[in-house]
This record gives C-alpha cells, sequence and structure tokens, in this order.
C-alpha cells in the first residue's frame, strides 16, 4: 500500500516480554486486543506454565483481514491493525481452547469527517459494540455459552466487578440483564444503529443474533432493540 506498516512481530515481541515479567514478579497481566498467531501461542504456552495472564480479543480480529485494506478506506484503519487469515483462524481456536479469556468489542466513534481524512492520517477505531455479538454468533464455532461467558462473566472477573456483573439471573441479584435472540438474522444498517458514529466496516453484512433487551441497574436502556438512553 505504500504506507508505514505494523508488523505482527512489534506486538508479539511486547507480550514476550511481559509474559516474561509476569514470571519474574508474578504480577497478573491481562493482554488487551490480541491479534496475530504467534501472540496467541505466546498466551497459551504462558497459561501452561501456570502464570497468571488472561487475554482478550475483538471481533475484527477474528472476522476481518488486512486485504480489507486494499482499497485505502479508512474505516478498516484499526489499531492493532487487521491481521492475515492465518491469524484470524489462531484468534478463532484461541477463543475455542480458552487461551483468550474475552471478548472485547473495541468500540471507537469517530465523527465521519475524521474517517474521511486520508487512510494514513485518519484515526484507528471502528464501532463494535451493536454488531459484536452477531459476529461472535455467526463467526465462531463454540457454544453459545461459551461466547456467552467471553462477552459477560469472564471479562468481569478480570475487571474485577463480578459482584456486579455477569452475575446470575435469580432474586437478589443486581439487575445487569441482556435478553438477546440467538436465531435472529439481520444486516447492518449504519442508519438503523443506536449510535451516533457511522464508522461500521460491516454495512450490508448479515449477521445472526440480536439484543433484544438490556436491563442496567434494575432500568430498561435498551427495549425491542430500540436504545432508550
Amino acid at each position: 500500500l505504500g504506507l508505514p506498516g505494523w508488523p505482527a512481530l512489534a506486538e508479539e515481541l511486547m507480550v514476550f516480554r511481559d509474559i516474561e515479567l509476569v514470571r519474574l514478579t508474578g504480577v497478573p497481566m491481562h493482554f488487551l486486543h490480541l491479534s496475530t498467531a504467534r501472540s496467541v501461542e505466546l498466551v497459551r504456552a504462558a497459561k501452561a506454565d501456570g502464570l497468571a495472564v488472561t487475554a482478550e480479543a475483538a471481533p475484527h480480529h477474528f472476522s476481518l483481514t488486512d486485504e480489507c485494506l486494499a482499497g485505502f478506506d479508512p474505516v478498516f484503519k484499526v489499531n492493532p491493525p487487521l491481521r492475515e487469515p492465518a491469524d484470524i483462524a489462531a484468534i478463532k481456536a484461541g477463543l475455542a481452547d480458552g487461551t483468550i479469556d474475552a471478548i472485547a468489542t473495541d468500540h471507537a466513534p469517530h465523527a465521519p469527517h475524521t474517517k474521511e481524512l486520508p487512510l494514513d492520517q485518519a484515526p484507528p477505531g471502528m464501532i463494535g459494540l451493536e454488531t459484536a455479538l452477531g459476529l461472535c454468533l455467526a463467526e465462531l464455532d463454540m457454544p453459545l455459552a461459551a461466547i456467552v461467558a467471553a462477552l459477560s462473566w469472564k471479562p468481569a472477573a478480570i475487571a474485577g466487578v463480578a459482584h456486579r456483573h455477569g452475575r446470575p439471573l435469580v432474586p437478589g441479584e443486581p439487575a445487569n440483564i441482556t435478553v438477546f435472540d440467538p436465531q435472529l438474522e439481520w444486516q447492518v444498517a449504519p442508519g438503523a444503529m443506536a449510535s451516533k458514529s457511522r464508522n461500521t466496516p460491516y454495512v450490508g453484512r448479515l449477521l445472526r443474533g440480536k439484543v433484544r433487551h438490556t436491563v442496567y441497574a434494575g432500568a430498561p436502556v435498551v427495549v425491542d432493540g430500540v436504545a432508550r438512553r
């Protein structure tokens, strides 16, 4: 593309370094947005050694490849960048076997004029909150319970908020609840999304699974798929 790159090695060296620091100090480490096959291998080996490491990946890193950037569209510019098909396969495998503990949306809204800049000048990031569940159900070969765990109670535990989020649905528990239809198919249309930003790379893509209702702190904030706040 004639633009400065961000090779996989740049990420992998930092993952290796931080794993060795965990080995030295015993301090837990959480890795954000793994994007390469070697990063997944390093985390898998660290866990096999009994080190206190956890990791997450974003939906765009298991559903889009670097080939999307061939048209120089800044909507596909993210940090870390999109990778090759082998990396996407490794991220999926890492999620399936538990090497990658959580799925994070990396939701990054941007005003339209910023994403209309040339690729090398536009800010990185794409919106991902509303498409995360649908991409997980459409792209990942995992049981539904495992996908929900990676989106809910596992990240809650990592973040230290498991006393409020990802709790059982029983009386007396915090009323932070998401109700979704796992079979509903829908097509991504930016104008129909709740986000004020439109920088989604999935325009026109058919997804499976959609949130119907969300209750936060006992108050409904999404009802029948429409945001109330």
